[in-house]
């Protein structure tokens, strides 16, 4: 992992402002993500993770070419910790997770997890910050989906193949203190 740095602020106006937090550089301290980590049944997915936090986010950050992000996030059954790279998709500071799992009939198992239990620890390189993900529905869903499309256009055939409306959820920065 990399070293953990002091809060990240961005005050205007007595607001927070997640461009100037995460993004922009900033780690968060004080991650709420805790606990037993069970690593990925999937030997890829888990090496994948361990290589990227053990190099603090120089190395296994791309799948298929593309970059990579890192969650981690609670089980939803388990309350154990799980991680998992995602393909990044970021904008003005929040990110896109996008639950397709290839054009599957089902839904990844860390969907469940994140509506479960919505507040996450994002590594992107070797910047982390804690998000709080909520899943977007109509014309937001539509941008975000656009986004995701454009950084990983492999997004739109996986919709091919599945009947179900691929889900996205963003991913916002959280608040220090919040």
């Amino acid at each position: 992992m990399g070293p953990i740095l002091p809060h990240a602020r961005a005050e205007r106006r007595g607001t927070f402002d997640p461009r100037n937090s995460v993004a922009s550089g900033g780690v968060v301290a004080d991650m709420p993500i805790t606990g037993e980590y069970v690593p990925s049944p999937d030997s890829r997915t888990r090496e994948q993770v361990e290589l990227y936090e053990s190099s603090g986010g120089t190395r296994g950050t791309t799948m298929r070419g593309m970059p990579v992000v890192v969650l981690t996030m609670l089980g939803a059954s388990s309350g154990k910790v799980r991680k998992i790279p995602l393909m990044r998709v970021e904008h003005d500071g929040a990110y896109a997770a996008v639950a397709s799992l290839g054009g599957a009939p089902q839904h990844p198992v860390w969907y469940r997890n994140l509506l479960a239990h919505p507040r996450l620890e994002l590594q992107d390189g070797p910047v982390k910050g804690e998000y709080v993900a909520r899943e977007v529905t109509g014309a937001e869903r539509d941008l975000w989906w656009e986004r995701a499309v454009a950084a990983y256009p492999d997004y739109a055939d996986y919709q091919t193949r599945t009947d179900r409306v691929i889900p996205v959820l963003v991913l916002e920065p959280v608040a220090p203190g919040a």
